[in-house]
């Protein structure tokens, strides 16, 4: 992995003395790494019915731009997400929060999207370091690629007696929910027999991350049956992550070296 540092769009002007550090996969080797820690998390450790090929991936990886964080002293990956641009997915065919949600009404707004999908840690590495390196990565990329609004499907694993959809509608502000005309449609609601009334799980710790940076859960949640989870639709603003968390996720600009 050593070799696959960011050299291409942008990178530090000098190596990060921090343990972790975030950056885009160069490598089809560093590409593979992610998508082998995305299967164990997914398959392995959450009960996802994917290929048996040890690896994670869809019709949408090659389009993808995989975002990494990069354990410096194990030389390992330990987090990843990946990023799909708007004129990615015209290429692609679409979004992959199409395949769940109606975002017609979502995508009249003016500005650009970039979607945020197959979030991951190793879970050797849950504490915030790694949450917050992958973050700060994903906000540089975001602003300054110039995009407008992050968007994807965050999910939600079902507690004991199944999934407490009203119980986690309960728990947001009217701030979280966002304006009621951008409500997308799930396109396979969560049926009743598996609904429950008590909430075991509360709000997982990657959309808690969406919701404190300013997203809004639009709409009903999606079954996810091969993932075994309820999908939520959000949408943040980039204007929202400017005001709160500049100073926080960006460095100065003078830190930051970009090539052609």
């Amino acid at each position: 992995m050593k070799n696959d540092l960011p050299t291409g769009n942008w990178q530090w002007s000098a190596p990060s003395p921090r343990r972790y550090q975030s950056f885009v996969a160069l490598s089809p080797q560093t590409v593979e790494a992610a998508c082998r820690l995305r299967y164990r998390v997914f398959a392995e450790e959450m009960g996802a019915r994917l290929a048996g090929d040890g690896l994670d991936h869809d019709r949408f990886d090659p389009y993808c731009d995989h975002l990494v964080v990069h354990d410096q002293r194990e030389d390992r990956i330990v987090g990843t997400t990946r990023l799909l641009s708007d004129a990615a997915a015209r290429r692609s065919g679409g979004f992959y929060s199409q395949q769940e949600f109606d975002l017609d009404t979502v995508l009249t707004l003016e500005g650009r999207f970039l979607e945020v999908g197959r979030t991951c840690i190793d879970p050797d590495c849950r504490g915030g370091a790694v949450l917050s390196t992958l973050w700060s990565g994903l906000a540089r990329f975001a602003i300054e690629r110039g995009f407008d609004y992050l968007m994807g499907c965050a999910s939600i694993p079902p507690g004991p007696g199944g999934f407490a959809v009203k119980a986690f509608y309960r728990r947001l502000t009217p701030e979280q929910q966002g304006p009621q005309w951008l409500n997308v449609q799930s396109l396979r609601p969560v049926p009743d027999y598996l609904r429950c009334e008590r909430d075991d799980c509360g709000v997982p710790p990657l959309l808690q991350t969406y919701l404190r940076l300013g997203a809004w859960v639009c709409g009903d949640p999606y079954w996810d049956e091969d993932f075994n989870c309820m999908d939520v639709f959000i949408l943040l603003p980039l204007k929202h992550l400017k005001a709160r968390y500049s100073r926080r996720f960006i460095r100065h600009p003078a830190e930051i070296r970009g090539h052609a």
